[in-house]
């Protein structure tokens, strides 16, 4: 059924809510996803939501989760649709088979902006913005009234003209009358600025639903990322709550979950909002604590509206290590033995104990996370990306190695604040191997990842620690690097010699992989001990997540070249790196010894 249908004929007690998902990067993720998805289902959402990755990325892959949901789970399903960089035949396809699947709305988005001043890049001019998207599918009679059709709003303004409010909500109005039947708001955590941002909306003449984007904080480090990549506002008095206990994951949830119950509260009182847009990066347990704390599942004991005690020997969370470069925020906790290990077994999702499936990946997954999770490489909001044109006009023209390699020194010296393969300063923990790492670069051997080695340090240590106090935390040390096949080849050569105490992973844009880490075998590189509790490992550093991650390194190459015109010398010399240059991850195991990853790759007569 039609969205905008169902919104219209709902008469439940309590408002509606709708839970968006996007399609796992890995196979097995894909799989318990799909088992996560239908034990939230029993709970009678009015609709899911699938999302569309940037340029069509996830093209098949969200058409087969969205079918999947539609036509047997049986719920309504919403699919994101960008239009950006895509041809009409593209759409015209999509479209068709979002039809085939049963699936009667699209979320109409623009998606990302073309990339510098790419007007020699071949798309279709039909589709500039989501208004032109939302046009074409009422003017073509296949398609004009099989879908209700949504399009996106931002109460604290789009990144791009977040200061021209009037401006902003006007675009809306175009998109609406083209032809959009409700609207769905991104994420936003400042309730007065909502109500106030809606009032003048209504007051535009636009009067279609409009359903708030949700987002439950799941962690300090992912919050602040979804914070920079959406321009959402962050109220004062937020930050005076959230910031002090920005250390410790599980107080940082808790958080979220109250945050979220008293946001959807507020908004249900004050501004007599009917209906909630969740965002779960795939995660379970804090879609199911908010439903519960609103009394929408039938439990008994909503959240209090504080932080929620340490419960005496929980599983501790500990933040994404402070490493050089890290894509995602990582959260995969277990319990294992030390150095390269077997992971526990995780029981199929969807059987056994609910909490169980619900919980052993309570955390979001990037690519230090366990790569069979749902939320293994959780993406931005609706598939957006961090390369600007601001962050361009500081990389300059790189036309030779030596161009690269004063880029990559002047990152990490903080003279330029960012890289294509990472959004910000280098951290803290940097500076404890910065010369290493400069010693690397100069080398031509140009360094993505990073993280010192840590034996037993207090986990109340300001750089390095985490976790409660009177803990120990623990790290080997690992770097990972652009370099040529001949470095690569030797590097076989001299970890092949160490007896298993180095492993390496290397991988190249034609697809050619190369490691001595046993098959099935990973390595946990930090890890925590508390009093009371189990060993708390946090970073895993595996084949199938590097290979996850390869392929974005790889994209990120492509994706620079393209801010420069076809046939430039930039854009052929950064394509040459993407063709010739392989990514190498290195970990040492000896986390005794502080220089020993050190030692090894700068010994020459090895």
């Amino acid at each position: 059924m039609k969205l905008h249908e169902k919104i219209a004929q709902h008469t439940a007690p309590r408002p509606f809510y709708t839970l968006e998902f996007f399609p796992p990067r890995t196979d097995q993720g894909f799989e318990n996803l799909a088992s996560r998805i239908a034990r939230l289902a029993e709970l009678n959402p009015l609709a899911i939501s699938i999302t569309w990755g940037a340029g069509g990325s996830t093209k098949d892959r969200s058409l087969e989760l969205a079918g999947l949901t539609q036509m047997e789970y049986g719920v309504d399903t919403v699919l994101h649709l960008t239009c950006t960089n895509m041809e009409k035949g593209t759409v015209d396809h999509v479209l068709r088979a979002a039809k085939e699947r049963g699936i009667e709305t699209i979320l109409a988005l623009r998606g990302d902006p073309p990339r510098g001043e790419e007007d020699w890049t071949a798309t279709d001019s039909r589709f500039s913005y989501a208004k032109d998207l939302v046009s074409y599918i009422r003017s073509t009679p296949e398609f004009a009234s099989a879908f209700s059709i949504g399009v996106a709003a931002y109460p604290d303004g789009h990144t791009e003209s977040a200061s021209d409010v009037e401006a902003q909500i006007q675009h809306l109005k175009e998109k609406v009358d083209a032809g959009a039947d409700f609207i769905v708001t991104q994420l936003f955590y400042d309730v007065d600025g909502f109500l106030q941002w809606i009032k003048e909306v209504r007051a535009a003449g636009i009067t279609v639903p409009i359903i708030p984007g949700i987002m439950p904080i799941q962690t300090y480090s992912s919050f602040k990322r979804l914070i920079k990549l959406s321009g959402a506002r962050v109220p004062q008095d937020l930050s005076a709550e959230l910031d002090p206990i920005s250390h410790d994951d599980q107080k940082v949830k808790d958080f979220g979950v109250n945050l979220t119950v008293e946001m959807i509260r507020r908004l249900n009182s004050e501004g007599n909002i009917q209906g909630f847009h969740i965002c779960t990066l795939n995660l379970e347990k804090s879609v199911l604590r908010v439903l519960e704390g609103l009394q929408w599942t039938g439990a008994v004991q909503p959240p209090q509206n504080k932080l929620i005690a340490d419960t005496p020997g929980a599983m501790v969370h500990p933040p994404t290590p402070k490493s050089e470069f890290v894509t995602t925020p990582t959260r995969a906790t277990n319990s294992a033995k030390l150095g390269l290990v077997e992971l526990p077994s995780i029981e199929e999702a969807g059987k056994g104990e609910l909490n169980k499936a619900a919980t052993w990946d309570d955390f979001p997954n990037g690519r230090f996370g366990d790569f069979k999770s749902p939320a293994y490489g959780d993406q931005g909001p609706w598939g957006g990306t961090q390369m600007t044109n601001e962050a361009f006009d500081q990389w300059g023209h790189p036309r030779s190695d030596s161009d690269l390699t004063s880029l990559f020194l002047a990152h990490l010296n903080s003279k330029v604040p960012r890289l294509p393969f990472y959004d910000g300063p280098v951290s803290a923990e940097t500076s404890m191997i910065l010369p290493h790492l400069e010693r690397l670069n100069k080398r031509g051997w140009w360094t993505v990842g990073s993280q010192p080695t840590v034996d037993g340090a207090p986990s109340n240590d300001s750089v390095v620690g985490w976790g409660p106090s009177a803990g120990y935390v623990f790290q080997k040390g690992f770097v990972e690097f652009f370099c040529e096949l001949r470095d690569v080849e030797d590097l076989e050569r001299r970890v092949a010699s160490q007896g298993g105490l180095v492993h390496l992973l290397a991988g190249n844009y034609q697809g050619e992989f190369k490691t001595n880490i046993p098959e099935g075998g990973r390595n946990a590189v930090t890890w925590g001990i508390f009093p009371g509790q189990e060993i708390t490992q946090s970073t895993i550093i595996e084949p199938e997540s590097f290979l996850n991650w390869k392929d974005d390194a790889y994209s990120i190459w492509t994706e620079w070249a393209s801010f420069y015109r076809p046939g430039s010398e930039e854009r052929k010399y950064l394509e040459s790196v993407r063709d010739n240059r392989w990514l190498v991850s290195i970990v040492h195991h000896d986390y005794k010894d502080l220089e020993a990853l050190w030692n090894f790759l700068f010994d020459e007569a090895q």
